[in-house]
């Protein structure tokens, strides 16, 4: 994997957090994480696959659709090329729309590092069409001279454009600094008075990472630190974070905390600070270790969520639930992934309406270059279903976003590497799994 520094994965949530005020920002998270078709059978499709350097390349994270059906994403590499900062290209913003058959792709920025490098997480997509979301690195001379990280938005043109190349325009909301965070990744989540969260996987008192909060006002944006981590509670928080009906925000810690190898916490507002409680440690390699995707809700305020490595199949990972019960909460492993360290999960599940799981796989899979895969309850367990098994040629390899869902039960994700565009194992690909 071609990374430019150590850098965490991912995550986005429409779980909104309760409160009376109108949404100064309306974020369209569509498809949400609980929608309306399972897939049944299934057909997959490259719908582009990136060409490097001014093409992108390495699309980490996922994508998103807007209401109309289009696709928007991010690569870590690639774009404006010639930066000291990023010898491969600082990293884009993309959109891929469907014309005729075919779906076109269209660069809407390209990061230059100061401001911002490396995005590896999914952008959010407001009512109005302006897109959010991070870059792992740049932004200002911090963190090594690379940059520490920022946050962005990305404004379409003022009126329609005459053509497919007018440029969007680019701000940077906040640059991160160390000692606030630093390389943030994940999805950002959205309250309903437009607050922006996140986490930050290093950076901090510790520099093991921070959850916080961008809050709007004249035209600038200011950032709390609601929890800065320490070693006792865990470290690395990924995956961005989701809210609960009554405000709290939940989230996973890829390591550190009792046993060393991650946790699942609770931020809890109190008064005008925040409270982290960990609701539960992973246990060696019994419950899967170092969990990297974010969290899922389902419908009875249950928790979903992965492990990137350990369980008890060859240590390729597990899919773990998390249940209130006597006002606590109870883990319970609901799948053991078979495969290699580290190739598990990266990124957090998706839930359709029947209650079915959906996610990927960085490196397990028939060929090992990677899977999509859906679990569905049945009898008290769960039952795995491989949807897809990458190959590393055309179809792509090394899935590391989550998936989406459209309308219409259709599944959307992106493969790190693979596709046709670049030579050795590729640039990455954009793809489609269609409900049948």
């Amino acid at each position: 994997m071609k990374n430019s520094a150590q850098h965490p994965n991912y995550s986005l949530t429409s779980i909104f957090r309760s409160a009376t005020t109108a949404l100064a920002i309306v974020i369209a998270l569509a498809p949400a994480a609980v929608l309306t078709q399972s897939a049944q059978a299934q057909t997959f499709t490259v719908l582009h696959a990136f060409s490097g350097e001014a093409g992108g390349d390495e699309p980490q994270a996922g994508v998103t659709m807007d209401a109309a059906g289009n696709l928007y994403g991010t690569t870590y590499f690639g774009g404006r090329m010639g930066s000291p900062l990023c010898v491969d290209g600082c990293g884009t913003v993309f959109k891929l729309g469907k014309k005729g058959s075919g779906w076109i792709l269209t660069p809407l920025y390209s990061f230059a590092g100061s401001d911002g490098a490396f995005p590896d997480g999914r952008v959010a997509i407001a009512h109005d069409g302006t897109l959010y979301g991070t870059t792992n690195e740049g932004g200002n001379s911090g963190c090594g001279g690379v940059g520490c990280g920022a946050v962005f938005q990305l404004k379409p043109p003022a009126s329609a454009p005459k053509s497919a190349l007018a440029p969007w325009t680019s701000t940077v909301l906040y640059t991160f600094t160390g000692s606030d965070g630093s390389h943030p990744q994940g999805d950002l989540t959205f309250d309903q008075p437009g607050n922006i969260y996140g986490t930050t996987a290093y950076g901090g008192a510790d520099n093991i990472g921070v959850i916080y909060e961008l809050t709007p006002a004249g035209g600038t944006w200011t950032e709390s630190v609601l929890h800065s981590q320490s070693y006792a509670e865990g470290s690395y928080p990924q995956g961005g974070v989701i809210f609960d009906s009554s405000g709290n925000l939940y989230g996973v810690l890829a390591q550190g905390g009792q046993t060393q190898f991650g946790s699942v916490y609770e931020l809890s507002p109190s008064g005008s600070n925040w409270t982290e409680q960990i609701l539960f440690s992973f246990y060696e390699f019994v419950d899967g270790i170092y969990p990297k995707g974010g969290l899922l809700f389902d419908p009875s305020g249950n928790l979903y969520g992965t492990t990137s490595t350990g369980g008890s199949n060859d240590g390729g990972g597990t899919v773990f639930e998390l249940t209130t019960a006597y006002g606590g909460w109870t883990y319970n492993t609901i799948y053991n992934l078979s495969g290699c360290g580290q190739c598990g999960p990266q990124d957090k599940l998706v839930m359709d309406a029947a209650g079915n799981l959906y996610g990927t796989t960085y490196g397990l899979g028939h060929d090992g270059y990677g899977s999509v895969f859906k679990l569905t309850p049945s009898n008290g367990g769960w039952t795995y279903t491989s949807l897809h098994d990458f190959t590393g040629g055309t179809d792509g390899a090394l899935p590391e976003g989550r998936l989406i869902f459209d309308s219409n039960g259709n599944l959307y994700g992106t493969a790190s590497q693979g596709g046709t565009g670049c030579s050795s194992l590729g640039c990455g690909v954009v793809y489609e799994i269609t409900a049948q």
